[in-house]
């Protein structure tokens, strides 16, 4: 691992970051498959796909060690270390929450609802778009150098930054009628489960607010420069 993240430094900067970013995203995608499994009631699916979740959290967590312990001093740049370093913890939480998702969905044999499940596989759904606006900005950080970190390029990140925002803002929207919707399917649940519904909608959500952080972030960072 060592010297595949030394060489990715020496092709460009940001490559062990984008390379991170991409063991983040399979992380991301695989609550699709999570909740899929958990609405066809599909047990032993939903444990294999949390444990996969849990194996590419690890591989995230792995390929971040390398790049904080091998990130040469001596090496040129064009942002600020400790900002590139702030990038980097910020997609690991993104990891950590979708682990934290899959451990919760799992400790006991839970149902969707029908009163809330078409909200929530839109709340899902919008959590995961909002990610991969935040990926998508990560993935143009080799143009941004290409052009100085402004022209046209900056103008696009910038608006780029501007619609996960606007999404991190459905998803609260989403989040209260969803919170809603459970708490008229209370009745339906015990304690354990309200409360265990509650925090997974936290964590789901979790997912859109760090990456609305991340786009902010380099949002920031366009600004310093």
């Amino acid at each position: 691992m060592l010297l595949t993240i030394l060489s990715l430094f020496g092709h460009s900067p940001f490559a062990p970051l984008q390379a991170h970013m991409e063991s983040v995203s399979r992380c991301v995608h695989q609550l699709l498959l999570l909740f899929e499994a958990l609405e066809q009631r599909d047990y032993t699916s939903l444990e294999l796909i949390a444990e996969e979740i849990s194996r590419l959290e690890n591989e995230a967590d792995l390929i971040k060690n390398d790049i904080r312990n091998h990130l040469p001093k001596s090496l040129f740049l064009p942002i600020d270390r400790g900002n590139l370093l702030e990038i980097l913890s910020v997609q690991d939480r993104i990891a950590d929450k979708v682990e934290d998702v899959a451990v919760l969905v799992t400790l006991i044999p839970l149902q969707i609802l029908p009163i809330f499940q078409d909200e929530f596989k839109l709340f899902l759904q919008k959590n995961i778009e909002t990610f991969e606006g935040a990926h998508a900005i990560i993935k143009e950080l080799h143009d941004l150098v290409e052009s100085s970190f402004g022209g046209i390029e900056a103008e696009k990140v910038r608006a780029m930054v501007h619609e996960v925002a606007f999404n991190e803002h459905e998803v609260d929207l989403i989040q209260r009628q969803l919170l809603k919707k459970l708490f008229q399917g209370e009745a339906e649940l015990t304690y354990i489960t309200f409360d265990l519904w509650q925090r997974l909608f936290e964590n789901i959500a979790a997912v859109s607010n760090l990456s609305e952080n991340l786009a902010d972030r380099l949002r920031m960072t366009l600004e310093l420069k």
